[in-house]
């Protein structure tokens, strides 16, 4: 664990294991409801404490836990505006995006000067990340969680593969049907 002291504070360099262990925690206190209307209720973030000390025995703070959070989410933040753009994806397989295309990139980036260091960048966790800090952004008339967007994409293959049954059924009658999607 790095701690650099700038201008009379501790900066702590987060490292995977560490941001594993956190993400954990917050999956599982997620599952089990445990968040406030502002955030995490305060028993998650003594049992972040906890954990990250001891799976990476380091010597952490949960004001270093909250700064982390906070940076997490600016992260957060930039990703899922990209994945909502058209021309966007995620790379599960190497955990970052992808892009349709150098125009759609550079078009994109024209727009959002901030987003230039996410073309290449890992973002491990990308599925707890997303999960976790998701919440904090659904808003609004059609905004939902992430259990809410699978279970709508699982109805969406359903409809997909009853639509394929038809389409073949409908060749095999003669019949003709045009499918969109």
């Amino acid at each position: 664990m790095d701690v650099e002291k700038k201008g009379g504070r501790n900066y702590l360099t987060w490292t995977d294991e560490m941001d594993e262990a956190m993400l954990n925690v917050f999956v599982e206190h997620y599952n089990r409801g445990d968040r406030a209307q502002n955030g995490w209720k305060p028993h998650v973030y003594t049992a972040v404490v906890k954990n990250v000390r001891a799976k990476c025995n380091v010597d952490i703070t949960k004001e270093n836990v909250i700064s982390r959070c906070k940076t997490i989410d600016r992260h957060y933040v930039n990703v899922s505006k990209m994945l909502s753009t058209s021309g966007f994806g995620w790379d599960w397989i190497h955990n970052k995006l992808m892009v349709d295309s150098e125009d759609v990139w550079r078009n994109y980036v024209k727009a959002n000067k901030d987003a230039a260091c996410y073309r290449h960048k890992v973002i491990k966790f990308w599925d707890s990340i997303s999960l976790v800090f998701s919440k904090d952004h659904a808003t609004g008339t059609g905004a939902r969680t992430a259990g809410e967007s699978a279970a709508e994409m699982a109805a969406e293959n359903v409809n997909n593969i009853n639509t394929d049954s038809a389409a073949t059924s409908s060749t095999q009658t003669g019949e003709e049907k045009i499918s969109i999607g």
